[in-house]
Formats: C-alpha cells, sequence, structure tokens
C-alpha cells in the first residue's frame, strides 16, 4: 500500500544529467529495458516485502469502514529497514528505480493521441519487433519505424513522464 513520498538525494533519474540531446536515445532505451525491469521489480519486492505489490495498487485509498479497521504489513518496519545491511539497501534503492522508471512508461500511454501508435508503444513495451508489429497492424516496417521516432519523441518532450523520470522521490511502502 502507499502510505506517502520521501525525497532520497542519493537516486538520480535517468535523465537527470540531460538537457533534451540524449533524452530520446534514454527513453528508447527504457522502452527496451521494460519487460526485464518488470521482472526484476516481482523479484526484489519478494525479496524486500515478502511478496509484489502490484502497480494499480499503489496509492489506492480505502474508504468508509476498511480505511478505520487495522490493517497488518507485508512489508518491514521502519526499524527493519534501518537495520538493512548495505546489500539490501541497494535492492530497495533499485526497486524504487525501476518502480519510477515503469511507472513512467506505463503513464507515457496516457499522453499518445493516436490509436495506432498508442498500439505499436504496446507492442514495443512488449518486447514486439518492428517486423511483428509490422505485421500485427498490417503495416509496413518503415511505418512502425517511424510511428516508434515519433512516440519517442512525445514521450522525451512530455513534462510529466520526464518529471516522474527525473524525480527523486520514492514510493513508501509499509
Amino acid at each position: 500500500m502507499f502510505v506517502g513520498i520521501h525525497t532520497n538525494g542519493d537516486l538520480a533519474g535517468h535523465l537527470e544529467d540531460d538537457k533534451g540531446d540524449g533524452s530520446m536515445e534514454k527513453i528508447a532505451q527504457l522502452i527496451k529495458d521494460y519487460r526485464w525491469m518488470k521482472n526484476e521489480i516481482n523479484r526484489l519486492q519478494s525479496i524486500i516485502w515478502g511478496g509484489s505489490t502490484p502497480m494499480r495498487s499503489w496509492g489506492v485509498a480505502l474508504y468508509g469502514i476498511e480505511a478505520a479497521m487495522p490493517r497488518g504489513s507485508k512489508g518491514k518496519s521502519y526499524a527493519e529497514l534501518d537495520a538493512m545491511d548495505i546489500r539490501e539497501k541497494n535492492q530497495l534503492d533499485r526497486l524504487e528505480k525501476y518502480e519510477r522508471n515503469v511507472y513512467a512508461l506505463e503513464k507515457a500511454l496516457d499522453i499518445l493521441e493516436d490509436e495506432r501508435q498508442k498500439i505499436i508503444y504496446d507492442c514495443l513495451l512488449d518486447d514486439m519487433t518492428h517486423r511483428q508489429i509490422a505485421e500485427h497492424l498490417s503495416m509496413s516496417k518503415d511505418y512502425v519505424r517511424h510511428q516508434k521516432n515519433d512516440i519517442i519523441s512525445q514521450i522525451s518532450q512530455s513534462s510529466q513522464i520526464t518529471a516522474i523520470l527525473q524525480s527523486n522521490k520514492q514510493l513508501e511502502y509499509t
């Protein structure tokens, strides 16, 4: 469950040092890395928290009687987090970074207006090749490549997405 946000200056976003020149390449690399980051998030969540937390439940508030009922925590207490060794703290830092990157990539779908671009972007996140996407949509590979470049350009120009990627704010779980 999402509790709050704290600032951690040790973690740097992928786009922090970049003022636009290489951000498109970094976005393209993040899209390529999406699948393994999702897998690594699940692995790290199971190590750190004892299970995975579905992304759709991040920040979901409870209402009514459920909000007043006490809930046990699947995660670690603050005392346990403070007592973590260096390796566990590094794992937690990586988990937070990957969660932020995956969240930004999934949120980027909202900024695309063209339905074909949304489908192409979704296929790219599913690790499909240009050829596979072209066959799926009955389009040419060149069309898919052009649309991919346009998608990456739109994402890199989105202040909302770049703010998420550059953010040093991390999700806090209890």
